[in-house]
């Protein structure tokens, strides 16, 4: 009777823990993105080119993926949850001293700052949860958990933009600070499993021995392309809505942020229902087909007739929400073929790769992509708004071919699965 009494008590604290910490991926992407609605604002006041403010981005990502692996390897041999408390003080405080940035070499180096603690969440909160979870409800868990993306993003925009319309830019920044007064609490209060992670953790493997899994080398290189793809999108979706379709700054951050929330939320419950349906391998090849599904809208949202933001807004969601059913998915698989006292440093290292090869380079350069066309488009005249739209809109072109590069890197680490499993 005991048992069946404490059983409740801990399916109870196991989907705390996981409110918590979905919670605590959420902040992280909004104060992450916080800058995605603030494009326009932030080039007018400091007079930046588009390769500057996909710069801001960029230097981000690279601190965030080399501070990632000695916090890993922190989180695989300490405390998790006292890690994890102090790194969301560290970012939301640098999110809103931000806010006091009086040029753009301050700003950067606030968001530089946000990068080493945000470095913290992913790898410590997903290797806390393969402990509670088993495999085969592990896609699901990690799913809800990447929920966090598209409603982080979806917050991030809808807030900050009319925020920003209507108080100015430094006060949308500082909004995001405020939850972290919450969170750092609640974090606090949460119990980790001692012995989850399997004998001393001490004991644990070399990142070494990562390298050998083929299967994980592919999923880092889809990774890269999966992240030059997303961090490009959510830079420069709410400029391509205000300079091609004509929306004001506060309208573009409401339509991407609700846009990027319902369409990811849908994405991700799809890639929970069908990741626990099978394991490993299978996952993989069903985040393969939602990236290749996911070129056909991408590429049809480019083609609508200028002023017809709506039809664009609902393609381009439409193949966001596909591509965001990479994370329940992908994780989960990562989860299933590294051993647990390893999960933690397997993330950092799949973060160190894949931004360092992709996060950190896609908005700079499809920056620098949309500045040539605009140049090309300007010919020897001043670059006009007009030009920089024309420039924009082509530079976007690189994303649903880049779905398609996505989809066969997936294919290829579920082939080398199938053949680590045979």
């Amino acid at each position: 009777m005991t048992g069946d009494r404490a059983a409740p008590r801990v399916a109870s604290a196991v989907r705390g823990s996981l409110l918590v910490l979905f919670l605590v991926n959420a902040l992280n992407i909004f104060d992450r993105q916080a800058l995605g609605a603030l494009v326009e604002p932030l080039r007018h006041e400091f007079g930046l080119s588009d390769t500057e403010l996909g710069a801001l981005p960029t230097v981000f990502t690279l601190v965030y993926a080399l501070a990632g692996l000695p916090l890993a390897r922190l989180a695989d041999r300490g405390s998790r949850r006292r890690l994890l408390s102090a790194a969301v003080g560290v970012w939301a405080g640098l999110t809103a001293l931000g806010g006091l940035a009086v040029n753009y070499w301050m700003l950067l180096a606030t968001r530089m700052g946000v990068g080493i603690g945000e470095a913290v969440c992913a790898p410590a909160a997903t290797s806390w949860i393969g402990d509670l979870i088993p495999a085969e409800r592990r896609a699901r868990a990690m799913a809800g958990f990447m929920m966090a993306v598209p409603i982080g993003v979806m917050l991030s925009f809808a807030i900050t933009g009319p925020a920003a319309q209507a108080y100015g830019w430094r006060t949308a920044l500082a909004l995001g600070a405020l939850p972290a007064v919450v969170l750092i609490p609640a974090l606090a209060r949460l119990h980790e499993p001692e012995h989850a992670r399997g004998g001393s953790v001490r004991e644990a493997p070399s990142p070494l021995d990562l390298v050998r899994l083929e299967a994980f080398r592919w999923i880092v290189v889809s990774g890269a392309v999966v992240n030059f793809i997303l961090y490009s999108f959510s830079t420069f979706i709410a400029p391509f809505l205000t300079r091609v379709h004509g929306l004001s700054v506060a309208r573009a951050g409401v339509w991407a942020g609700v846009g990027s929330g319902v369409s990811g939320i849908l994405g991700a419950l799809a890639a929970g229902a069908l990741g626990d349906r099978t394991l490993g391998r299978g996952r993989l090849l069903l985040a393969a087909g939602a990236a290749l599904a996911a070129a056909l809208p991408a590429y049809a949202a480019l083609e609508v007739p200028v002023g017809h933001a709506a039809g664009a807004v609902v393609l381009a969601m439409a193949a966001y929400g596909l591509l965001q059913m990479y994370y329940g998915l992908v994780y989960a698989a990562i989860q299933d073929f590294v051993e647990p006292r390893l999960c933690a440093t397997a993330m950092a290292v799949y973060f160190l790769a894949m931004y360092l090869c992709g996060a950190s380079f896609g908005p700079l350069i499809t920056g620098r992509a949309s500045d040539y066309f605009a140049r090309a488009a300007a010919g020897r005249g001043p670059i006009t708004e007009a030009a920089r739209a024309y420039g924009l809109h082509q530079a976007m072109y690189g994303i649903p071919l880049l779905c398609v590069l996505l989809a066969a890197a997936l294919a290829m680490a579920a082939r080398a699965g199938k053949r680590a499993a045979g």
